[in-house]
């Protein structure tokens, strides 16, 4: 069994598994997070697109699940050996719970078992706990997207390198024990 079959679906100390994300899931909660987390999201079309891009292995999809209810979901895309996090979106109503460290961890994992040596994304300049979670996973600013938002808003740019050193396993070892702690809270 791989380590990617290993996550998915694993319960987590909160009460939420991750799996992998299904069109069929648009319609139950990932398109209303989806317009909860941004002003002009992602349309049906593209999230089908980028499902049916996860069958070539150059897409990562996952969504939360509590109670049987999608509460977030996350994506990643590869380039040779890069990934770019695409999306990390939690209902509003399960905010603060640990679904996005979990999701974060979950994509962390995905991109070291997939060879990735480097991970990087934009965050809203606005986003402050989004950054601060993505600092936690050793991003580190080295830009700004001036309006790239559809608000016009800028982007800070991130990378996090060296992921498949030991440093990095020993951060994200660090982190799922840190949300195994919380859980018990």
């Amino acid at each position: 069994m791989s380590v990617l079959e290993r996550l998915l679906g694993r319960e987590h100390e909160k009460g939420f598994s991750i799996a992998p994300l299904r069109k069929r899931d648009l319609r139950h909660g990932i398109l209303d997070i989806e317009a909860a987390a941004y002003p002009v999201g992602w349309s049906h079309n593209v999230f089908v697109s980028e499902i049916d891009q996860m069958r070539s292995g150059t897409r990562h999809y996952v969504v939360a699940r509590q109670d049987g209810n999608i509460v977030g979901y996350a994506g990643v895309w590869f380039a040779v050996d890069e990934a770019h996090v695409t999306n990390v979106a939690v209902d509003p109503d399960a905010r603060r719970q640990g679904v996005a460290r979990a999701l974060m961890l979950h994509l962390a994992e995905v991109a070291v078992e997939c060879g990735c040596v480097a991970w990087t994304l934009e965050v809203r300049l606005s986003s402050y706990g989004a950054q601060r979670l993505y600092e936690e996973f050793g991003f580190e600013s080295a830009g700004v997207r001036q309006r790239y938002y559809d608000n016009v808003e800028d982007a800070i740019v991130m990378w996090c390198h060296d992921i498949q050193g030991d440093g990095y396993r020993t951060r994200l070892n660090t982190i799922r024990e840190a949300s195994h702690d919380s859980a018990g809270e």
